[in-house]
């Protein structure tokens, strides 16, 4: 397992949130997964899989790009500019946040898990709130 299979996970792990797959993306989560969303609540493994159970979350498009990985320890921490397109409950989603992933070795199988996500708002893009002092 490298970053050189990271790519790979993530191609996967946003093909799943798009689709609204709970299934696959339980799977590539930990137990103990946590989600920082761009207010600053967090979401354990269930309500994350959960949002997308219901109607409320609707995706067009969704995906990271902009993606730098630094490995330590074996443990995978990266820094991307997560997009999407969609709503949530009727309320448009921001098309663009920057994202924090901390990925952890599969205890079987030898891929990454998502062990955390964290997600802000990066000032001056599309549904972000606007810069101080402008």
């Amino acid at each position: 397992m490298t970053s050189n299979d990271i790519p790979a996970f993530l191609d996967t792990w946003t093909a799943a949130e798009q689709a609204g797959d709970t299934g696959a993306v339980g799977a590539l989560l930990t137990d103990d997964f946590v989600g920082v969303g761009p207010l600053g609540f967090a979401l354990p493994k269930d309500a994350w899989v959960g949002r997308l159970a219901g109607d409320a979350m609707h995706y067009e498009a969704f995906g990271v790009c902009d993606v730098a990985v630094r490995e330590h320890g074996g443990v995978a921490l990266v820094t991307a500019t997560h997009t999407a397109k969609g709503d949530f409950a009727g309320t448009p989603l921001p098309e663009a946040l920057r994202a924090s992933l901390t990925l952890v070795p599969e205890a079987e199988g030898g891929g990454w898990l998502l062990a955390g996500l964290h997600l802000s708002f990066i000032a001056g893009t599309p549904g972000a709130p606007p810069v101080p002092g402008t």
